[in-house]
């Protein structure tokens, strides 16, 4: 009997995958028959996810790793190019707040931390993955980017930035590939149920935003090989692309 999962046999890197949309992401990837790379700093956390990825039938390979340990991620594509030859799908997800502070109030180190996580870990991840990306017949990558991109609120600098270039970083690795069967794009979840939205936001009330699972079609959609659209921002909220 054939297996008639969307994504059977294809191999997805999900970072930031222990909690909130990235565990929302990969538990929906696995279920839609990928081999999920589930990578984060929480190895319990990890593991609870492995846990119930085989639950529901589907398979991972866990990876616990600190987006600011640069050298760990350049060895990420010899790595996976050793165990599987190709890289399927890449989601983007992990992320930090940092300070929502005065632009001069703002140590070097928290601006530092917010952009190398940001933005710079995500280069890396670009610049070791797409060789396999390219090996894929229809790669796929999402970067998870916010409103925050494009609002520029007072006191938000760090993330704002951050955020916004990530969005101009995934915008031109998606024009770079394509004459490529791979495609690159953006999600702007908007207000989630999150830890990040918590903190953010300490006022308001978390039953009244959508969860991450409610986020998982969009990213199934946008990494399905049918899928051809590239370089593009969706918006979860709104259901407007940019």
């Amino acid at each position: 009997m054939t297996d008639k999962k969307p994504l059977a046999g294809r191999i997805a890197l999900v970072t930031g995958a222990s909690r909130g949309i990235g565990r929302a992401v990969a538990l929906g990837l696995a279920g839609a028959g990928a081999h999920v790379v589930a990578m984060a700093r929480t190895v319990g956390a990890l593991e609870e996810l492995d846990d119930d990825i085989r639950k529901a039938g589907g398979t991972a390979t866990l990876v616990d790793l600190d987006l600011k340990r640069t050298e760990k991620l350049d060895a990420l594509g010899p790595t996976i190019y050793q165990r599987w030859g190709r890289l399927d799908i890449l989601v983007a997800n992990a992320g930090i707040l940092g300070p929502l502070s005065p632009l001069g109030h703002i140590t070097s180190e928290a601006w530092r931390e917010v952009i190398d996580v940001n933005l710079t870990a995500n280069w890396h991840l670009i610049r070791a993955l797409d060789p396999l990306i390219k090996k894929s017949d229809a790669g796929r990558a999402v970067f998870v980017s916010s409103g925050a991109a494009l609002a520029r609120n007072a006191y938000w600098g760090p993330y704002s930035v951050s955020k916004a270039g990530l969005e101009a970083l995934a915008k031109t690795w998606a024009r770079e590939l394509a004459s490529t069967p791979a495609r690159v794009n953006i999600v702007n979840p908007g207000p989630i149920r999150t830890g990040m939205r918590a903190k953010a936001f300490p006022g308001e009330d978390p039953q009244s935003l959508k969860t991450p699972e409610e986020l998982v079609p969009l990213f199934l959609r946008l990494v399905d090989p049918s899928f051809d659209e590239s370089g593009r921002v969706f918006d979860f909220k709104t259901g407007e692309t940019r």
